[in-house]
């Protein structure tokens, strides 16, 4: 699949409403009752547990968590001396709808639970097992939806992110409080996570409709430009139009200013320039089956899970998504910078983790790795003595390093946020590399096409330092350590898929291959 570059804003969306963190949530509902209906007065006998996991094994992993429940409530929640209360149907009603999560988890016990919100199984007594039914159902929507894979099957994938432990007995007081939150809570999920479900129901939409069929140039063509016609715009025209890229399909099988218009905006959602023809690259990406399109926005529905939620209401923060080669800096809550990025190529792939932005290195000595040194370093001092001089290079000690100037290998700044990974951000001397559509290139850390511009937006509030002093910092032939007033978060992350809050979706290529390994512990996840 063609790369394609959506602004990162598509990637973290920042929620606008308030919220709180887990911490401050649970205090919150720890003593609080709200389980306000007649079914409170109705106990709870915890006998009963016993014989309920026994009949319901598949249940049995949320037993410890169903205990401190019914610790915490000694009584009935799930019913009223009349029947079941709202919520209970509520939430029926949202675990039957798993498949607009992304998700084809099947439900256990689905036949059980259909029978008891059977209408004619309405305002029978309160017994034991309906009600540790419902509470498994919850649990198991919880973890399917909110939590997603366990974090030991996430590290699987290449994904090291903080993942953050949900107490789901907590969160079902807060959802009892507030029943509409079971519909989209961005306290306990990342936003994207929303923009790429609409997305979802978009392409299933897309899909019902038939998809699209297979675009072929004629033989012997190359590239389509404007006022050519072929079988091929034909094609092209029904699928923009089923995207929404154009407003209505005329079936004309000329390449018009209509559908030029429709292929530029095309090209601009995927933050690409438009050169107005239509080649095999372009060709390639408008194939991709919609079944496989759909798959790919549920597999990155998973990864929103795994994003602590903290992220939404973040001030200031710089996230790089690998497959899509872009970092943003989100400052006062708002994009304030956008670049391109090289990432690790296949041998060397960048780490998926966070970290705390705590100082820059201007005009930094790059300290040649021992893997590097061994394998190019030596060999290239053998074949020619003045190879260090020529590269701007010494010996320092038994290990070689590179001094600061404009052939540096890290450029003239690095931006530091120290973990065990051994990977920053850094300025590069080869800007060309910035113009390839692939920029899987370097060895794990992550060169920033406008590090310039990104030290100048970090240093700006800092007293004294502005545009010149940066620019007289970088181009020094002195190492020198800038110290931040506030640590900023950095989050390197690996989306495929990402969508806008209108849920219209970029793809980028599964550079590392990890797409394939978490839809095999997904899909098989039922």
């Amino acid at each position: 699949m063609r790369k394609v570059s959506l602004l990162i804003a598509i990637m973290f969306g920042v929620a606008v409403t308030t919220v709180s963190c887990k911490k401050d949530k649970r205090e919150a509902t720890s003593n609080t009752e709200v389980h306000e209906h007649d079914g409170k007065d109705i106990p709870l006998d915890p006998s009963g547990f016993d014989p309920f996991f026994t009949k319901f094994p598949q249940y049995k992993e949320f037993e410890k968590d169903i205990r401190e429940l019914y610790q915490k409530h000694n009584h009935y929640i799930w019913h009223e001396k009349k029947g079941l209360i709202e919520f209970a149907e509520v939430l029926y009603d949202r675990v039957n709808q798993l498949d607009k999560e992304g998700l084809p988890s099947k439900i256990p016990y689905k036949k059980n639970l259909d029978e008891l919100f059977d209408d004619n199984g309405r305002g029978e007594k309160p017994n034991m097992e309906s009600e540790l039914l419902i509470s498994s159902m919850y649990f198991y929507y919880a973890k399917k939806v909110l939590n997603g894979l366990d974090a030991q099957k996430s590290r699987e994938t290449g994904w090291f992110l903080p993942r953050e432990k949900m107490d789901y007995v907590a969160y079902l007081d807060t959802l009892m409080q507030d029943p509409k939150l079971i519909k989209g809570d961005k306290t306990e999920l990342f936003a994207q996570y929303f923009n790429l479900k609409k997305g979802l129901q978009k392409y299933r939409d897309i899909e019902k409709k038939g998809g699209w069929g297979t675009i072929a140039l004629d033989k012997g063509v190359k590239s389509l430009k404007e006022g050519d016609s072929a079988a091929a715009i034909v094609q092209i025209r029904k699928r923009l139009a089923l995207e929404g890229y154009i407003k209505s399909d005329s079936k004309s099988a000329v390449y018009d200013s209509d559908l030029a218009a429709g292929l530029k905006l095309y090209e601009e959602k995927h933050s690409r320039t438009f050169d107005g023809k239509i080649g095999p690259a372009m060709i390639k990406d408008l194939n991709v089956p919609v079944a496989e399109l759909i798959k790919k926005i549920a597999i990155n529905m998973e990864r929103c899970r795994w994003v602590p939620p903290v992220i939404n209401t973040q001030k200031e923060y710089i996230v790089v998504n690998i497959p899509s080669y872009r970092m943003r800096y989100v400052r006062d809550g708002k994009p304030f910078l956008t670049s391109n990025v090289v990432v690790g190529k296949e041998l060397n792939k960048t780490v998926v983790f966070s970290g705390q932005m705590s100082y820059l290195v201007f005009s930094p000595y790059w300290n040649v790795p021992k893997s590097i040194l061994e394998k190019e370093i030596k060999p290239g001092i053998a074949k020619d003595p003045n190879y260090l001089a020529e590269h701007n290079m010494e010996w320092n000690g038994e290990s070689v390093r590179q001094k600061p100037g404009g052939q540096n290998s890290l450029g003239k700044v690095k931006f530091m946020f120290p973990n065990s990974n051994n990977i920053y951000l850094h300025d590069t001397p080869a800007k060309s590399l910035f113009n390839a559509d692939d920029r899987a290139f370097s060895h794990g850390c992550v060169r920033v096409e406008k590090a310039r511009d990104l030290a100048i937006a970090i240093t700006k509030d800092q007293a004294g330092w502005n545009e010149s002093k940066v620019d007289k910092a970088m181009n020094s032939d002195k190492e020198t350590n800038f110290s931040l007033k506030h640590k900023i978060p950095v989050y390197i992350a690996y989306f495929t898929a990402l969508a806008d809050e209108d849920g219209n979706v970029a793809f980028y290529d599964d550079i590392y291959g990890r797409d394939g390994s978490l839809a095999g512990l997904l899909y098989a996840a039922k």
